[in-house]
């Protein structure tokens, strides 16, 4: 059971959730109303390419895919743990990331391909970043799983077992990042079109500074 939830780690989940609800949000309003927070859809859109002979999308799909997958193995070398722990170089990652949607945003704005693989790679990067804190699962780029987790906790508790309020708590608070988020995504395509990608962008950057201003600033001043 989680029996001391740090507030950084509330703050950081929270944002982290918030700005892949609104990466989320412009892809499926831009993105031929495809997600790209996770892989679920885009598989599915695969798997019906492939039936429908669509070579031209099929590769198109895949390589959306692939970007994911080298986002998350980018992470994986940058953190060199998915254990969400203070400490790790998560100012870097978050950079990179927001480097990724800037160039992603310039791309699709020329129609560019290319923006949706950039896109796809800043969402693999942001959920390779964490997986596990204090053994409670950490989704910030997809709720499933959230939403799975509460309702097997909920089903513990009507067997008897005592409910862990704290990692309610934080399920709660990523949920609600990613719902708000994608309010921000949608209001801003809205009147931005792909250029509205700037806002997740600036989160990214605001919260490696913040985390960085928290790990190395707060540490000086306490030692």
């Amino acid at each position: 059971m989680i029996r001391q939830l740090p507030r950084w780690v509330e703050i950081g989940g929270f944002w982290l959730a918030l700005i892949a609800g609104s990466v989320n949000a412009i892809g499926v309003l831009g993105f031929k109303h495809q997600a790209v927070s996770h892989l679920t859809g885009t598989s599915t859109l695969t798997s019906l390419a492939i039936v429908d002979l669509d070579f031209t999308e099929t590769g198109h799909l895949l390589l959306i895919i692939l970007f994911f997958v080298l986002g998350a193995a980018l992470s994986g070398a940058i953190i060199d743990n998915a254990v969400l722990r203070l400490g790790r170089r998560y100012s870097f990652a978050l950079v990179i990331e927001a480097v990724f949607l800037l160039l992603a945003m310039g791309a699709l704005s020329r129609g560019s391909n290319t923006g949706h693989y950039l896109a796809s790679a800043a969402c693999g990067l942001q959920n390779g970043m964490v997986s596990t804190y204090s053994g409670a699962i950490v989704r910030t780029t997809h709720v499933s799983g959230l939403f799975t987790d509460l309702g097997t906790m909920l089903g513990a508790r009507l067997r008897g077992h005592r409910l862990d309020t704290r990692k309610v708590l934080l399920f709660v608070l990523l949920i609600s990042g990613f719902i708000l988020g994608g309010c921000v995504g949608a209001i801003g395509f809205q009147y931005l079109q792909f250029t509205a990608l700037a806002l997740p962008a600036f989160g990214a950057l605001t919260l490696a500074v913040v985390y960085w201003a928290y790990r190395y600033v707060g540490n000086n001043i306490g030692s």
